[in-house]
């Protein structure tokens, strides 16, 4: 009689019930249940009610002390039924310095959040059934300082938090940022699993390579085997349709099958293609006992990052290419979206990556200061085909290289890029965030001359070791077909050099403070990091001030608001940049925080649209991305995000959708000023022109007539209507210069470019849609002559599946708005927009129906 075939199968339980938690060492603390699991003991402090919910008001100072205490998590579990084999604990992320004990028996110890940790627990449990898990988790911040003493000759030092945090393998945002509160979490922050098994599955990995052709492809899949397993199956699906299957035998703890796939479905980006996604299954047997069967999905697709000469310009190339696609990168910078990762559920993760796609972006860098983010995010990521460019964990400072740390480092890259490493999604890692700006800064040594590593540790920038020896051998060896990155920014003769690599532009708002206007200067091969401060909803301010609308803190310079804004000198910064640009008003308070938001969504329009502008073709890719800093947040909390902590959209996000739709026109006003002769400071003639262009960015060629039109500011007549080209060809996956011309007046040398508001237009030529818009005024706004419409016209057309808006005169920044207890129901397709006389605008939206029109509000530039 044969065996059952599932008898030795391997199983595992989830390690979940009966968890409690108490403060060690106090002898009148008692064990508590916990909030949920996987946990960390702020979750479970709120729960219990013994700390106030530190988003709330200032409260962030009141629980401090939670970081400086040592917590004891415990529960019980049954023994499995075994016979013969392995019982192990898999413990997937402790935070971050534990000490377990099983069974009175201690069985590990860990100092890094972010390496899985699995142990032979086979010796160690009990007999009668039941089993006591213990793990204390000591103060990370309390370790790190000790650290720190430990190396008085490092030069320590970083942005923000407290430079201990350089010594410890733990979320970096948990210390402080400019951007999120300092909240030093602990606990079984990731699942711990029971596992027995006699022969398991350790790694499913593969490799793909794509021909040029893009006609066939090659996969090779491997398994690494734990335990006495003698084949291995390898199956392929798509669609749930096998492909191709091969058994194998297994070798030295390996089993390895080479599949050819004949017109493979290709992977894309968002807006590129779909993205079908294969499976690749390894089952695990020995004769007719079958021991592991484990699943990964991956798609196929060939990626890679082209840095070659450019026509006309020094330095070269930095874009990526997927399936033969030249890819303009538009996207956003990536944060983790809550202090306390565990509670982020994998459809908040879903709803993230979908706002992300929804506004036309197609990439996100998942940034050095948080975490390799959970599956559900990248898994999110490939379905939707977003783009990952994914940071290793190194933000803002000078980290120490010795051995110990080393090793550590080593152990953390090699797991995580393990378990990442089959998403298609991610086709670049980076070393570091800014820690070569840092060195820098500081004047490190760093000789790009000396190629010798083990100088590098004698250096006082040791960790130039990490970044250009230990990560780029890992990533070699594991992931060889993905390009590696030294850090972001970094290129060229330094991190500044706009010409080779890519760059973090923050002489916006930070360094030398340039006018938005000017992002046409500023650009870079690739700009992964920009970005612009905006208030949030005021349904997010009220979710923080302790009495809500009633509180009397609720203005835009009250100490809890300015609490909630962790950004060095936000207060002069955001000053400037309205100042420079709009009339605004702190009261109402709603109405400032429309002109903050109206104030980011310029600038951020700003920067994509005259960088988008310099993506000219092949040898022509003078800018190749632009990822705003940032798409989220962390905690509620005025910052550069574009869209809030409660994923409220702020209108930059409206803006920046609207620049990275697959067509667009542009204009630039420019001013030349002509002297009469040599001498004169007087006799100076004044031109003002537009610069006008379109971009496309899909992969057809469009033919288009282009239109441009003008009215008066103040009297709303339209001064200007003409067809510039009946026919005007936009050739595929690149922006291409339409026209210059003189600022369309009535009267020249009065000054009426002044008043002139002007649009663009794309037509099809084939049905006479409108592609594409926009509405370009005259600069800086504060010293135009808005007028106040006699009315805006807001009507809810479609059965409530738009609301259409005009007026009788040029608005700027038009924002429909629902102010009720309800209006997180409804979901606008856009909002944020430039409304001219005899037009009328739609605006998509999910949640409304015909009647509510008394429910809509309307803001612009200049209401009150």
């Amino acid at each position: 009689m044969s065996p059952d075939k599932n008898s030795a199968l391997r199983t595992v339980t989830p390690i979940i019930e009966k968890w409690t938690f108490k403060q060690a060492k106090q002898d009148d603390s008692e064990y508590l249940p916990v909030a949920q699991f996987p946990t960390n003991v702020h979750l479970d402090l709120m729960h219990n009610k013994l700390i106030p919910d530190p988003y709330i008001g200032k409260n962030e100072n009141d629980v401090q002390w939670v970081g400086e205490t040592v917590w004891v998590y415990r529960t019980t579990f049954a023994s499995p039924k075994i016979a013969g084999g392995k019982v192990v604990l898999a413990f997937d992320g402790l935070d971050t310095y534990a000490t377990v004990v099983l069974n009175g028996k201690e069985i590990l110890n860990t100092e890094d959040m972010f390496i899985p940790e699995r142990v032979d627990v086979g010796d160690s449990l009990s007999s009668n059934g039941e089993n006591s898990l213990e793990i204390t988790f000591d103060s990370t911040f309390l370790i790190g300082k000790k650290l720190v003493e430990k190396s008085p000759n490092h030069h320590w030092g970083c942005w923000n938090g407290d430079a201990s945090r350089l010594s410890v393998r733990k979320a970096q945002y948990h210390y402080g940022w400019d951007w999120g509160p300092a909240l030093l979490t602990c606990g079984p922050w990731r699942p711990i699993n029971l596992e027995v098994y006699s022969s398991r599955v350790s790694d499913l990995y593969f490799t793909t390579g794509v021909d040029k052709s893009l006609k066939s492809a090659e996969v090779v899949a491997k398994a690494e085997i734990e335990g006495d397993a003698s084949g291995v199956r390898f199956e392929i699906s798509l669609d749930g349709k096998l492909v191709g299957a091969e058994t194998v035998k297994v070798e030295k703890g390996l089993g390895t099958a080479t599949f050819k796939v004949a017109e493979p479905e290709l992977w894309y980006p968002a807006k590129y293609g779909k993205q079908p996604l294969y499976v690749l299954t390894a089952i695990l047997s020995s004769g007719q006992m079958e021991y592991d069967k484990v699943s990964k999905r991956f798609g196929i697709r060939r990626a890679e990052l082209i840095q070659r000469e450019l026509e006309d310009a020094p330095g070269t190339s930095f874009f990526f290419e997927i399936n033969n696609i030249p890819i303009f990168c538009g996207g956003s910078d990536w944060i983790p979206a809550d202090n306390f990762i565990p509670r982020i559920s994998p459809q908040r993760y879903r709803d993230w990556v979908k706002l992300v796609v929804d506004g036309n972006q197609v990439m996100i860098r998942v940034w050095a200061g948080g975490i390799f983010e959970e599956r559900a995010f990248y898994e999110a990521c490939d379905e939707m085909g977003v783009l990952v460019w994914q940071d290793f964990l190194f933000g803002c400072g000078n980290y120490p290289a010795n051995e110990e740390f080393l090793d550590l480092v080593k152990r953390e890259a090699t797991a995580n890029v393990k378990l990442m490493r089959h998403h298609p999604s991610i086709v670049i890692w980076a070393g570091n965030n800014e820690d070569y700006q840092y060195q820098e800064g500081e004047n490190l040594d760093y000789d790009p001359e000396d190629k010798n590593p083990e100088s590098w540790l004698k250096s006082s920038f040791p960790a130039r070791y990490i970044y250009e020896k230990l990560l780029v051998d890992v990533t070699k060896e594991l992931v060889p077909d993905t390009y590696y990155h030294f850090g972001s920014p970094f290129g060229g003769k330094d991190t500044r050099d706009p010409t080779v690599g890519d760059i973090h532009q923050w002489n916006v708002w930070h360094g030398t403070q340039e006018k938005y206007q000017n992002f046409d200067i500023l650009s870079g091969r690739f700009v992964s990091e920009f970005g612009m401060e905006g208030f949030p909803s005021i349904k997010t301010i009220d979710s923080y001030l302790p009495q809500g609308k009633s509180d009397p803190d609720r203005y835009p310079q009250s100490s809890t608001v300015d609490f909630h804004n962790k950004a060095d000198g936000h207060e002069r910064r955001i000053a400037l940049y309205l100042v420079e640009n709009m009339q605004y008003t702190f009261s109402p308070f709603e109405q400032f925080i429309y002109c903050t938001q109206l104030m980011q969504a310029e600038c951020l329009a700003s920067a994509y649209r005259l960088w988008k502008r310099q993506w000219k073709g092949p040898g022509r890719e003078y800018c190749a991305g632009a990822l705003v800093w940032q798409i989220n947040d962390c905690w509620p909390v005025t910052s550069w995000a574009i869209v809030d902590y409660y994923l409220r959209p702020k209108f930059a996000y409206y803006t920046v959708k609207r620049e990275l739709a697959p067509l667009t026109i542009g204009l630039k006003r420019t001013v030349h000023s002509i002297p009469q002769d040599k001498y004169t400071r007087v006799y100076i003639k004044t031109v003002y022109k537009i610069e006008m262009w379109a971009s496309n960015l899909s992969l057809e060629q469009r033919a288009v007539s282009v239109q441009l039109k003008a009215w008066d500011l103040v009297s709303g007549v339209q001064t200007f209507s003409h067809t510039l080209h009946d026919s005007f060809i936009l050739e595929p996956n690149r922006s291409v210069e339409i026209t210059e011309m003189e600022v369309p007046v009535q009267k020249k040398d009065e000054n009426e470019e002044a008043r002139i508001v002007v649009a663009a237009y794309l037509f099809d030529n084939k049905d006479g849609a409108q592609l594409a818009r926009y509405v370009n005024w005259p600069e800086p706004l504060k010293y135009a002559h808005l007028q106040r419409p006699k009315g805006v016209q807001v009507e809810i057309v479609g059965g409530g599946e738009a609301v259409e808006v005009s007026a009788e005169v040029p608005i700027k920044g038009v924002a429909v708005e629902v102010a009720d207890d309800d209006a997180d129901t409804v979901v606008w397709e856009d909002n944020c927009v430039d409304v001219v006389p005899g037009e009328k605008i739609r605006l998509g939206v999910k949640g409304l129906k015909e009647g509510d029109r008394g429910r809509l509000g309307v803001r612009f530039l200049g209401s009150e």
